[in-house]
């Protein structure tokens, strides 16, 4: 009995081999150094930078076009809080508002040294554009001496000047022996006078350092120098009374009536002279 060999039609290394052998050298190669995976998915290389792209771009535009948010108008970042965590000043002045010239600070410093070197009573001085805390400046100032003097035999002795910007106004207040030493009519009457009539006219340095000498001639028992007034700034009126309305009326009469007369006078006299030459 005879017995038939059957060879395979198709030897699947050999046709691999001969299918790869045609091909050039270039894809060959790439196509040996692939991946199974990475030649099963698409490459998605450009599509994912297009993307990242995009995002770049739309985060820039917001950040350059959103509104910028106040940070620094928020009540825990207000400056008034600065003050009172910053305790008191070497210098006497804590010029928070920054209205204050370097020659105002220096003639503060060097009387309110003199002062406090001859009676012990240390006054400092304290400017801010505004209150957001407190209702006025007397609130604020009272915060001040007992943030910076806890205790009442810290304080006893301390003076505290605020001078608010943009209110216009002041407020002065201290321990006992500073409020005896200057007396409640001077303390009334700077708060009054200097702080809001010299800061309504945004004199500031003027305001603090006239406030600074009156308070030191009360403690020295000096004089009272006292201090500016309110301007009485009445506005005159742009209507005329009636005496000037019935003035200017007759003038103004006057003149129409001038007129009317030249306008029929004149042409019939150079009328009446062309005839009389005829």
């Amino acid at each position: 009995m005879e017995t038939i060999s059957f060879t395979p039609l198709l030897n699947p290394k050999l046709t691999t081999s001969k299918s790869l052998s045609h091909l050039p050298k270039s894809i060959s190669c790439s196509l040996n150094k692939r991946s199974p995976a990475t030649l099963s998915k698409p490459n998605r290389s450009w599509i994912t930078h297009l993307q990242h792209g995009l995002a770049a771009a739309a985060v820039s535009l917001a950040v350059n076009f959103s509104p910028a948010v106040p940070i620094l108008q928020s009540p825990a970042f207000a400056s008034e809080f600065d003050v009172l965590s910053e305790g008191p000043p070497e210098a006497y002045v804590v010029d928070d508002a920054g209205v204050l010239s370097r020659v105002t600070k220096s003639d503060l410093k060097r009387l309110l040294s003199d002062l406090e070197s001859r009676k012990n009573l240390h006054i400092n001085f304290i400017t801010v554009r505004k209150l957001t805390s407190k209702a006025d400046a007397f609130e604020y100032a009272d915060q001040v001496l007992e943030k910076w003097y806890p205790t009442i035999e810290e304080g006893n002795n301390k003076g505290i000047v605020v001078l608010v910007t943009s209110q216009k106004e002041g407020a002065i207040t201290g321990g006992p022996a500073f409020i005896q030493a200057v007396g409640d009519s001077v303390l009334d009457a700077t708060v009054s006078e200097n702080l809001p009539v010299l800061a309504t006219d945004e004199k500031y340095n003027e305001a603090v350092y006239s406030t600074a000498k009156r308070l030191a001639a009360a403690i020295d028992g000096l004089p009272d120098p006292g201090g500016p007034q309110f301007k009485d700034n009445k506005r005159e009126s742009n209507f005329k009374t009636k005496e000037e309305t019935d003035e200017k009326r007759g003038q103004f009469s006057l003149v129409v009536g001038g007129l009317l007369v030249i306008a029929f006078v004149v042409p019939m006299a150079q009328y009446y002279a062309y005839v009389s030459k005829k």
